[in-house]
């Protein structure tokens, strides 16, 4: 079955192909595909924008098509970046992740409180779809840490792991990570339509 990854982000590309690599699956980008345009994410909630990406990108080429909202929700500071992520205090995130620590300077332990979401819409070219959501909970560090994962990563501090997301291997990310847990719910939904010969 051919799946659209409606997604512009490389490292959430590669966490997908990762996630799924053993599904009898072709998996398709939007550059393979010879999608250029961008989806504007006007929801208010990140389920709303997968919504709004899985229809653009699944009505634009017929596929069966996988698209993501994620983000990082931080207690001390009322749920934001929130939905806006990738788009709070622009694109670069070494400035970013700099000034959430930053932002909680003083604060200790469950003061310091986050979690990461993840809404995942696949949409059938029939205009069915179906939705999952997955989280992970933590703390945001003191100190960016590790060379791995992206975006928020660095400062995403798992406390009964003593790491952030960024220091810990793929496979052990996946198993944990707010992306894991969406994939595992995916899962069962992908072999249904495989299992019904969807194209």
């Amino acid at each position: 079955m051919r799946l659209l990854l409606a997604t512009t982000s490389a490292g959430k590309l590669e966490e997908w192909k990762d996630l799924l690599r053993d599904l009898p699956l072709q998996l398709l980008t939007l550059r393979d595909v010879g999608i250029s345009f961008d989806v504007e994410e006007t929801g208010e909630t990140f389920a709303e924008n997968a919504l709004l990406k899985a229809n653009a990108y699944g009505s634009a080429t017929g596929l069966v098509t996988l698209a993501e909202d994620a983000g990082l929700c931080v207690d001390a500071l009322n749920g934001a970046p929130g939905v806006r992520s990738a788009r709070w205090e622009g694109e670069d995130y070494v400035h970013k992740n700099a000034l959430l620590i930053r932002l909680l300077e003083g604060k200790t332990g469950p003061e310091r409180a986050c979690s990461y979401a993840s809404i995942v819409v696949i949409r059938h070219p029939d205009g069915r779809t179906w939705r999952v959501r997955g989280d992970v909970h933590g703390q945001i560090a003191t100190e960016a840490a590790g060379t791995g994962g992206f975006g928020y990563d660095p400062v995403f501090y798992i406390p009964r792991l003593r790491k952030t997301l960024a220091q810990i291997p793929i496979d052990e990310k996946d198993r944990i990570s707010h992306r894991g847990r969406a994939a595992r719910r995916v899962r069962p939904i992908l072999r249904q339509l495989i299992e019904a010969g969807t194209p």
